[in-house]
């Protein structure tokens, strides 16, 4: 779907922003930058749409480079949502949603269908809230206004830079969970920058880490656990927290309680297995029966495992930059 190949950004003084990025972000894919401040995660994000121009390589969108596109269209196709939100003060959330599909030139029917679909999507009630301004919203349900322009004409791709930042730390959990449903239903392809690798655990398929305008490595969620590539890697995903979540890993607390003859059919593990070796059995088998004292108890999968680790204590990624 996105295509890097040796894409540069570099300043007029010879720095460089970014600096020979390859990587392929595939079709209906969360795909998540995260990095350092200064590490080049949000210029990224940005030379998609064109917000920012790379001085080297090319990037390319269903095969086809970017600068082939016309620059309004590339952007119209493509739903963008920020961390400040950005909603027009004194247009209503129904004017602030049909921005785009308006410029597109939408029949007044389809955008009020339009409308009203997505704020039910994302769990606002048309009713209530179409007539309301932004300022009569909170950060959470401006947020979600957001994410629903964002939406509105039907884009298969949708930048996220850091929307979920500047909320408390309970909206940002709700929102997250919701993006999460959201996409199950929808399968956009969505790139996503945060600075928090508990977020970044949480939500994307896969995460790329990079550090002052390279990218050090993309993997699961998982596979940066297991096989960080180096020190820099290690300590950013996990850190010192990574020792003490061995330590208080309980197979038997995430594992999905099933009758022992319902689990006979699949691949077994202790329920005193390591999380290395879970992880390394679930790179293999997409869910495993959990086994204790000779009793199969429960089946665990991958996406157990990873809501485990996004939720356990770990250092945050503030804490490097």
């Amino acid at each position: 779907m996105i295509e890097f190949k040796k894409v540069s950004m570099q300043f007029s003084d010879e720095r460089y922003a970014v600096q020979s990025v390859d990587l392929e972000i595939q079709k209906g894919e969360f795909f998540v930058f995260i990095g350092p401040s200064g590490s080049g995660k949000t210029t990224t994000l940005k030379m998609i749409n064109r917000l920012i121009s790379s001085t080297e390589g090319e990037i390319y969108i269903k095969g086809q480079k970017i600068n082939d596109y016309d620059m309004y269209e590339l952007r119209w196709d493509i739903g963008y949502v920020l961390q400040q939100i950005a909603l027009f003060p004194h247009m209503t959330i129904e004017e602030n949603i049909a921005v785009v599909p308006e410029l597109k030139q939408w029949s007044r029917n389809e955008i009020k269908k339009r409308v009203d679909e997505l704020m039910q999507m994302v769990g606002l009630d048309p009713a209530m809230y179409r007539h309301r301004k932004p300022s009569e919203l909170s950060g959470g349900q401006q947020q979600r206004v957001g994410v629903a322009r964002a939406l509105a004409a039907d884009p298969e791709i949708v930048l996220m830079d850091e929307p979920f930042s500047a909320l408390d730390p309970l909206t940002r959990e709700k929102l997250q969970d919701d993006l999460l449903d959201l996409q199950r239903r929808i399968q956009k392809t969505i790139v996503f920058v945060t600075h928090d690798m508990q977020e970044a655990m949480r939500l994307g398929d896969r995460i790329c880490i990079m550090k002052e305008g390279k990218v050090v490595q993309i993997g699961r969620p998982e596979e940066l656990v297991q096989h960080p590539v180096n020190a820099f890697v290690r300590e950013f995903v996990s850190g010192a927290a990574r020792h003490a979540l061995h330590q208080s890993f309980e197979l038997e607390d995430m594992a999905r309680p099933m009758a022992h003859e319902a689990l006979l059919g699949y691949e077994a593990i202790t329920a005193h297995a390591t999380l290395d070796e879970v992880l390394s059995q679930l790179a293999k088998h997409e869910e495993l029966a959990v086994e204790k004292e000779g009793e199969r108890i429960g089946l665990v999968n991958r996406q157990a495992v990873i809501q485990f680790l996004a939720d356990s204590p770990r250092e945050r990624g503030e804490s490097h930059e």
